[in-house]
């Protein structure tokens, strides 16, 4: 969640896309960062599941960026999965 949220941060569009399920990431085509959005921090609220012998983790989050409108807020609770070279992989999510 971290390096994700740095990649975020920095504009890495092409490791958010490689730390993506290849089953739920969108194409490069369609998927393009808010150059609009200065990502300042992130909170991790809470984290479940994801041990060493586990195959999925979530993680419950808020990421504070800085817009062209001010704060804004983004909580959303992150599904995370084991690949098949068992690193960490972004599945999906849902606002909260």
């Amino acid at each position: 969640m971290r390096s994700r949220f740095s990649a975020f941060a920095l504009g890495l569009e092409d490791y958010l896309l490689a730390s993506w399920a290849s089953a739920t990431r969108p194409n490069a085509e369609e998927f393009a960062l808010d150059d609009g959005l200065e990502w300042r921090r992130l909170l991790i609220r809470d984290t479940s599941a994801g041990g060493p012998d586990e195959a999925t983790g979530y993680v419950a989050f808020t990421a504070i960026a800085r817009g062209p409108q001010g704060r804004i807020e983004l909580r959303e609770r992150s599904r995370f999965a084991r690949d098949d070279r068992g690193r960490w992989v972004y599945v999906d999510g849902i606002e909260d």
